[in-house]
């Protein structure tokens, strides 16, 4: 084999090995990481691709297959990021009517070891949002983030010094407002009920379960079971809902795809774009961690990323309007039996009492 045709050869491999590798089921961590950076690698094919069609011409059958390899990596992984990008058509529509209730949610994790908090107060204040959500929050930044109460009247704190802290903050009262523990002893959530207007209740649902990581956990098992009994959760309630929060998963992976087919959710970033809100500080590595999905009740106002604050997760306002009937009636992802078996499965880490703990909200 030559020696160029050699080294295209083993780039391509390695490229088909990254895309190969999530398809797997396993929850391991080492697997699971190759769901974030799909952009990434599609843009490392093309260069390889591009690389190899104008330095390497095609000789013979292996450099055909090698280039075939490659253009199929590209297009696999674009299948995947297709639908954040303005290509795709978008799931939530946009607003219509100017009097509709609005919600506008600002969500941070604020990296709970960073002890400047003003530019994250600063934001706050300018943006004015309705709900402010943050998370990897512990005593220090509760201190900081109460200084707020002239915005926020309303709280639920839980502060913790293991990066799994969670503060709620809001302009309007927290009906039901619980810290759950729906897998984990150390990693809360935090359910609540909202009233628009004075007269429309909207379950809120906030999350941020551990990920998949060397420094973390050796799998997705847990992670991935919260998400399904939120899901399964949100399925069954009978108000308009609402799940946010930095879920330690992308927007395109196997994982957030059974969430919203088991929810029912949409996602307002798809036809969008990526959003993408990690990691703040490497421009090249950022893909979306930071999610917020509704019920069909909802329509699109605006959602912006929103500027660093000296975190490495940007924060992110989406701002929605309770408009039933104005969604597609198709919008979405629909499960069929094997996602119904992938989410029993997953949910296999939960207690069994978990969805109907939370499924009142």
């Amino acid at each position: 084999m030559h020696l160029v045709t050699g080294l295209f050869a083993a780039l391509t491999l390695a490229l088909v090995a990254a895309t190969l590798l999530p398809l797997s089921r396993s929850g391991a961590w080492w697997i699971r990481i190759f769901d974030f950076p799909r952009l990434q690698l599609l843009l490392l094919s093309a260069g390889v691709l591009l690389a190899q069609c104008f330095l390497h011409p095609m000789h013979d059958v292996t450099d055909v297959s090698v280039i075939s390899a490659n253009a199929a990596c590209m297009l696999y992984q674009a299948w995947w990021i297709l639908p954040y990008t303005r290509l795709h058509p978008t799931e939530v529509a946009a607003s219509a009517h100017a009097d509709a209730p609005r919600l506008r949610i600002m969500a941070v994790n604020v990296l709970m070891t960073n002890r400047d908090a003003q530019p994250l107060l600063d934001l706050v204040r300018r943006i004015r949002p309705d709900v402010l959500i943050a998370v990897e929050t512990d005593a220090w930044w509760e201190a900081r983030l109460d200084t707020l109460g002239d915005l926020f009247p309303h709280a639920l704190r839980q502060p913790l010094d293991n990066l799994y802290g969670m503060h709620l903050y809001a302009r309007t009262p927290l009906h039901d407002a619980e810290v759950k523990h729906l897998v984990e002893d150390d990693i809360p959530s935090m359910h609540v009920r909202l009233r628009l207007d004075g007269a429309h209740d909207v379950a809120l649902h906030c999350l941020h379960p551990r990920p998949p990581s060397p420094t973390e956990s050796d799998g997705s098992h847990e992670r991935d079971a919260e998400l399904v009994v939120v899901g399964r959760a949100a399925a069954a309630s009978r108000l308009p809902t609402i799940v946010a929060g930095d879920l330690n998963d992308v927007a395109w992976s196997r994982t957030t795809r059974l969430f919203r087919k088991i929810s029912g959710l949409l996602d307002p970033r798809i036809g969008r774009g990526m959003y993408n809100t990690f990691h703040a500080k490497w421009p090249g590595l950022r893909w979306p961690l930071d999610h917020l999905f509704h019920s069909r009740h909802f329509t699109l106002v605006a959602v912006k990323r929103l500027p660093d604050i000296g975190s490495d997760h940007f924060p992110i306002l989406v701002e929605l309007a309770l408009e039933p009937g104005e969604n597609d009636a198709e919008a979405g992802l629909d499960a069929d039996p094997d996602d119904r078996a992938d989410a029993r499965r997953a949910a296999g880490a939960a207690p069994d009492a978990a969805v109907h703990d939370i499924r009142r909200h």
